[in-house]
């Protein structure tokens, strides 16, 4: 690990700078030990703005799930432990059973540095359920300011059974320095006017006072698709096959998804605790030096839940230029109704998207450049699967 010195010179370059660093600031925080691994941390772990954390080698079968408080992670795992099992050369984590797998990844944050988690698009859209814990922290996928130690990752298969191995990545990490706030109405408000963030079928920008604003930028639902044989949503199948997630567009869609088609009244009666893959009504355009978090949205009633809350990396659904013509990609959602059924209409307001600031302009956006998965996506299952 490198010394106090070294970690002081990334310190002194944020001088005055506050938000979440972006991948030539992670590369420095690597270089500086504040992200450290005894196995070399790859290049393609860095995203624009997030880097993208692997298992380690062992994982634990838990009781249940916890928050360690005071303790440390390793004290609490043993009072909850049923068995571990070694993930070098592949194991099986069954649906619906909890397991706690250590990262390769570990942490030597300064004091005004802290951590945020989340599920990486490929993970959520297989009804993965994936958080970190900390020692001592009482919070899921936040890391303190200034932590020093190990990182931990939770997951509950939640549809399928998994394959999964040592090395491999289901969430990512984003490092922030000192407070990154979201932009109030106001600052939202002059900046959606400069930058519109929604754009509708057409490629025309939607006007900000025809945009919900209140925190955040609400975006609907789309159960009307482009044709009239649209496949609108997805239901994953019960009692299917494992997936192995070294296998990338392998799996035959049919055998794991029901496609469900635009219906005719313009709404679905979605069933209560079946997992489905929906998308947005809008176009969303995250420009390169935004960064938005997705909100997982719960009415009141608590009767449904929409997305494992992740993040749109800066330069989603940008197409590389200031047009205001021609942006955007839609935001694939995944979808859980509790208790009873759920009837959604066509445009309801289905998540929240929060804008925080990045440090400055990433040197890389995500995009054709990085290859990225879902750059360009209509309604994408995982990437596991065979694309139509």
């Amino acid at each position: 690990m490198n010394s106090t010195t070294e970690i002081e010179g990334l310190v002194a370059s944020l001088k005055g700078k506050s938000g979440y660093l972006p991948c030539q600031y992670i590369e420095m925080a690597l270089k500086e030990g504040m992200i450290h691994s005894q196995v070399p941390i790859e290049a393609s772990q860095i995203q624009p703005v997030s880097l993208d954390l692997r298992l380690g080698q062992k994982a634990y079968r838990i009781q249940c799930s916890f928050l360690p408080e005071n303790d440390p992670v390793e004290t609490r795992l043993k009072d909850v432990t049923l068995y571990e099992f070694d993930l070098s050369k592949g194991g099986i984590l069954e649906k619906n059973a909890i397991y706690l797998i250590p990262l390769m990844e570990e942490l030597n944050l300064p004091p005004e540095f802290y951590g945020l988690a989340n599920p990486k698009s490929s993970t959520g859209r297989l009804d993965m359920f994936t958080r970190v814990i900390v020692d001592g922290g009482h919070r899921f996928d936040e890391i303190p300011l200034g932590h020093k130690g190990k990182l931990y990752l939770e997951v509950i298969p939640r549809s399928f059974p998994v394959k999964v191995h040592t090395g491999l990545s289901l969430n990512q990490l984003r490092v922030a320095h000192r407070t990154s706030q979201s932009l109030d109405k106001k600052k939202l408000v002059s900046k959606f006017k400069k930058n519109p963030v929604l754009f509708d079928q057409t490629g025309f920008h939607i006007p900000v006072d025809e945009v919900k604003l209140e925190e955040g930028v609400y975006v609907g639902v789309d159960v009307y698709g482009d044709q009239p044989e649209s496949i609108v949503a997805y239901k994953a199948k019960t009692n299917s096959n494992v997936i192995d997630l070294s296998k990338i567009s392998h799996y035959k869609v049919e055998e794991f998804w029901e496609p469900i088609y635009r219906p005719k009244k313009n709404r679905l009666i979605l069933e209560p605790e079946s997992f489905y893959i929906m998308m947005s009504k809008e176009k969303i355009c995250i420009w390169p030096d935004w960064l938005a978090e997705m909100i997982a949205y719960e009415p009141n009633s608590g009767e449904l839940r929409t997305h494992y809350a992740g993040f749109f990396d800066s330069g989603f659904g940008w197409n590389g230029t200031d047009e205001l013509m021609n942006q955007g990609t839609r935001a694939v959602m995944e979808v859980r109704p509790h208790d009873v059924p759920f009837m959604v209409e066509h445009g309801q307001t289905f998540c929240r998207l929060k804008f925080e600031r990045v440090v400055e302009r990433p040197d890389r956006v995500y995009g054709i450049e990085l290859n990225s998965n879902y750059h360009s996506q209509g309604l994408a299952l995982s990437k596991y699967f065979e694309s139509h």
